[in-house]
């Protein structure tokens, strides 16, 4: 879904605008005067433009920016085979539109350009992409911190944070803070048993004081091939219209309504401030007492705190799972896909318009002539 740019300092700052199937992300940049807004491809870790658009930016016509290019590139500035990439796009020619590969140009050459058509547009986009374009590609998000300080735009505050609090708690960021956090411990060995189901225990608490069931118990209880995406209500790539994969259906956190996920994000995110903090006071730890500093923690937010292994285990939650994928994937295989649904409407129609043609002719008498 497209969003607004933000501005902060009197420049725009990108902000994701959505993606088209396989063609990448797309940030929007505007300028100070509000008078042009440019999309730019995201990819490659570099933003690609078409010459028309670079046209556009820099307020002159594209056989001028045409003309830049050729001498940029005859000259050996710049490297074709390193700056220029060939990518899809939709135009509407003679009121339909038609897909064509056309060339985009890197981040590099739109730099290059700005130099040599020499106008304010190609200063103001050069400061843009040092200061602020550059810290998006390195972090994948820009804080406008002027607007956030000042009281303004809550709601995307809110809604930013609980993009954060979703990443957080992530089955490989969570896993990820967790054995930083817990490698202080003065017993601890990633390859013993004990490590392993330590991990498993504190996954399992967080759950469980969410909505009352281990990660092995709700997969179990919300897996189901008949249902739509078998149950799942989250997985990588939802959002973009991926189907769910094998690897999907084995996350527990991929079960969770919207309530349970929000509670679930805010323990992890809550948890693991604290768990910093206890491991940046250098004070030595077992792994027992880091069990313990969790139940203390779940204590705290009032929470229910699971004192046994569940009733399900891992594997067999994963063996259902799995089991069910297949089952699920059988039935799926059997519907209609998209290309069929619309072939079975083209048909339809005309059928239906001929059944209403036939209804609406005058009913003849016996013997009359047509």
């Amino acid at each position: 879904m497209s969003k607004k740019p933000i501005k902060t300092g009197g420049e725009t700052v990108p902000q994701p605008v959505g993606q088209l199937a396989g063609q990448g992300e797309f940030l929007l940049y505007q300028t100070e005067d509000a008078q042009t807004r440019v999309q730019l491809r995201l990819q490659e870790n570099s933003v690609w433009m078409t010459q028309r658009q670079l046209a556009e930016l820099y307020q002159v016509s594209v056989p001028t920016i045409n003309g830049h290019l050729r001498v940029l590139y005859q000259e050996g500035e710049l490297a074709a085979d390193r700056t220029i990439r060939k990518f899809r796009i939709v135009a509407r020619e003679a009121l339909r539109d038609v897909e064509r590969l056309v060339d985009h140009y890197s981040l590099e050459v739109i730099l290059h350009l700005g130099y040599r058509v020499r106008s304010h547009r190609g200063a103001q986009f050069r400061r843009w992409a040092t200061e602020q374009l550059q810290s998006y590609l390195e972090k994948g998000f820009l804080l406008d911190d002027d607007r956030f300080k000042v009281g303004q735009d809550g709601e995307y505050f809110q809604e930013l944070l609980a993009r954060i609090r979703d990443i957080r708690s992530s089955e490989k960021e969570f896993w990820k803070k967790v054995l930083d956090i817990y490698a202080t411990s003065l017993d601890y060995d990633p390859h013993t048993e004990t490590s392993k189901q330590f991990f498993s225990t504190v996954q399992n608490k967080m759950h469980w004081a969410a909505h009352g069931h281990t990660a092995a118990e709700l997969i179990v209880q919300r897996v189901d091939a008949q249902a739509p995406n078998m149950g799942l209500t989250n997985w990588a790539g939802a959002g973009k219209g991926a189907p769910v994969r094998k690897a999907d259906v084995g996350i527990a956190k991929n079960y969770l309504d919207t309530e349970e996920l929000d509670t679930l994000n805010r323990i992890v995110t809550a948890y693991i401030e604290v768990a910093e903090l206890q491991a940046q006071a250098h004070q030595p730890m077992t792994m027992r007492d880091w069990a313990r500093e969790l139940d203390n923690f779940l204590r705290l937010t009032r929470k229910d705190i699971l004192t046994h292994a569940g009733k399900v285990s891992a594997d067999a939650a994963l063996t259902k799972a799995q089991a069910v994928y297949a089952d699920y994937q059988a039935r799926v295989r059997k519907l209609p896909s998209p290309v069929e649904k619309d072939f079975e409407s083209a048909i339809a129609q005309p059928v239906k318009q001929l059944q209403k043609s036939r209804k609406a002719l005058p009913n003849k008498k016996k013997g009359e002539q047509a």
